[in-house]
């Protein structure tokens, strides 16, 4: 159905300009009700988008910043592949002190996401130790020498507490701050993991120390190498891994 699907949150839905960052999605400012709001339409499954869906409920009840999904006319969180969320005021992180409150804020959502189910087809770190696919992570892709080497990384997390992962805070475009507060934006990498992904920061803001840091780093590295594969990023990020 496409964008003909706005209809569905009302006859006066129109989109505005197309924004930059979506990679998966179509992304587009909107108006809905005569408010701002932005659109993403993609290929997700139902399954997963009702996951985000309520996740982003969870945290915006609990008092986190995140772009709310606004429902359908008659009350659907989404309609054949296409989200509407609130529109998030606010501009991205620029200093240590900023970056700092982002930790802060990643830490806040770690805390109250504990026992998080997993989304749908998505796999964790750990779990990809023993598999090879998960939603857009293929090991087989990879160079035999390059997943042993993110194994090895990923295995000095077992054990740990998970909790939801924003999955990509350290793009500065999917935070939007105000002098109030951090809202985070951008959930489509969103899934259950072990937090310290989330905390590989710039200006190390969450203050990880020693061989914490190395190992979050190396595991985040090997992560985004694998999510990435076989860009020219994910190559950087691969060369990142080092074998143990």
């Amino acid at each position: 159905m496409g964008w003909e699907a706005l209809e569905l949150w009302g006859k006066d839905a129109v989109r505005i300009e197309r924004l930059s960052g979506g990679v998966a999605n179509d992304v587009w400012s909107l108006r809905i009700r005569g408010q701002l709001a932005v659109g993403r339409l993609g290929t997700r499954s139902d399954a997963d988008l009702a996951w985000e869906a309520e996740l982003l409920r969870h945290l915006d009840r609990e008092g986190l910043s995140v772009p709310v999904p606004i429902p359908t006319a008659d009350g659907r969180l989404f309609a054949d592949g296409l989200t509407v969320m609130e529109y998030m005021q606010g501009g991205p992180p620029e200093t240590e002190a900023d970056w700092r409150r982002v930790a802060e804020t990643l830490r806040e959502l770690h805390g109250l996401t504990q026992g998080w189910p997993q989304r749908p087809a998505w796999r964790s770190s750990t779990d990809l130790l023993h598999a090879e696919t998960g939603t857009r992570i293929d090991l087989a892709a990879m160079p035999p020498n390059g997943v042993a080497r993110c194994r090895a990384a990923w295995a000095r997390l077992v054990g740990r507490e998970t909790s939801v992962v924003h999955g990509n805070p350290t793009n500065p475009g999917n935070i939007r701050m105000t002098a109030n507060r951090v809202a985070l934006i951008d959930w489509d990498e969103s899934h259950v993991d072990v937090p310290d992904l989330d905390l590989v920061l710039p200006h190390n803001a969450a203050g990880l120390e020693g061989i914490a840091y190395d190992i979050a780093a190396q595991a985040s590295a090997a992560w985004e190498a694998a999510i990435c594969w076989d860009d020219e990023y994910a190559v950087k990020r691969l060369a990142e891994v080092r074998t143990l």
